[in-house]
């Protein structure tokens, strides 16, 4: 510390200094490496699209080889190319399809990120158990897992089930506030299995929803009541009739969006892409798109806007 203290002391000029401030662990404000602040937002995060034929077939073949005793859970991570990143989807966000094989299960644990599943295809007798409280996973359905919440899979039906996982784990990593455990014993007792709750959003309950509210250029969104259990996230169902379009400006807000029904395109940027049921989307941050149905379609869609909202972060883009 002395010989660096003399160094910083003797320096003849900038040259000299530098170095002396490196390794002291310090930076000239005025001649860092790169820019700490722009005029805009930007992102390396990349719009991207993933189909769900691909994603299927490629659990298929894993369900081959691995199971959930290997895997606890067998899922494919939807990951955006940024440096050496594979596992997040969006700064804030990932997501992934999953699988649970006939006669599996996953095994509890519990988690700070929050989490929430799209169910793509499943059969009678698959459910998940969270905190002791049991609830299907239909074809269609929506269902949480707030952070801190037991939660397990199972499927006792005579069909592989598949469905759409989205987490904040990103956000939790950035953050920095995570913790994980697995349930000793590893299965939950079911005390509870409820027609109707907080964390279960069946056709049955959100349709009638959406057919009471009025379409504008025949676009429906309809916001569920997360909060207070998911406070991170926005989670909406989105209905779009037949020819119908939805442009979204450029917000500091990333957006996942995957199809429950129909076909289209969709334009991200400069990005344009041809989507059908099951497929996802990721809107980064800064990034505006525009969504067009060729049939009636329908989709779920995640936003970190609360998060954005939370800090003061949340801006839109002047029209």
């Amino acid at each position: 510390m002395e010989a660096l203290q003399q160094q910083i002391e003797n320096a003849s000029g900038l040259d000299d200094l530098y170095p002396a401030l490196a390794a002291s662990r310090m930076t000239a404000g005025w001649h860092k490496k790169r820019p700490s602040l722009w005029k805009e937002p930007r992102t390396e995060f990349r719009p991207l699209h993933w189909r769900y034929e691909t994603g299927k077939a490629a659990l298929d073949q894993a369900g081959r080889w691995i199971g959930t005793e290997l895997a606890e859970r067998r899922n494919l991570l939807l990951f955006n190319p940024v440096g050496d990143n594979d596992y997040s989807t969006l700064r804030t966000m990932v997501v992934a399809y999953q699988m649970i094989k006939p006669g599996e299960y996953a095994r509890a644990h519990e988690h700070t990120p929050n989490a929430l599943r799209l169910i793509l295809d499943a059969g009678p007798g698959c459910f998940t158990v969270v905190d002791g409280v049991k609830l299907p996973m239909h074809t269609g359905d929506v269902l949480l897992t707030p952070g801190g919440c037991y939660h397990s899979h199972f499927n006792e039906g005579n069909a592989n089930a598949y469905w759409i996982d989205v987490l904040d784990v990103p956000l939790v990593h950035a953050l920095e506030p995570m913790l994980f455990s697995e349930l000793p014993g590893k299965t939950q007792e079911v005390r509870e299995e409820p027609e109707d709750h907080a964390f279960y959003f069946p056709p049955a309950k959100t349709e009638p929803q959406l057919a009471a509210l009025e379409a504008r250029q025949g676009v429906k969104l309809l916001k569920l009541p997360v909060q207070p259990h998911i406070k991170t996230l926005d989670i909406s169902l989105l209905d779009m009739e037949a020819g119908s379009r939805r442009s979204v400006v450029r917000s500091t807000a990333s957006r996942v969006l995957a199809v429950i029904k129909g076909s289209g395109t969709m334009r991200m940027g400069e990005t344009e892409i041809h989507w059908n049921a099951g497929d996802v989307m990721a809107v980064p941050c800064w990034c505006a798109h525009e969504i067009v149905a060729d049939q009636p379609a329908r989709f779920l869609e995640v936003c970190d806007e609360p998060t954005m909202r939370a800090l003061g972060f949340y801006r839109e883009a002047q029209a």
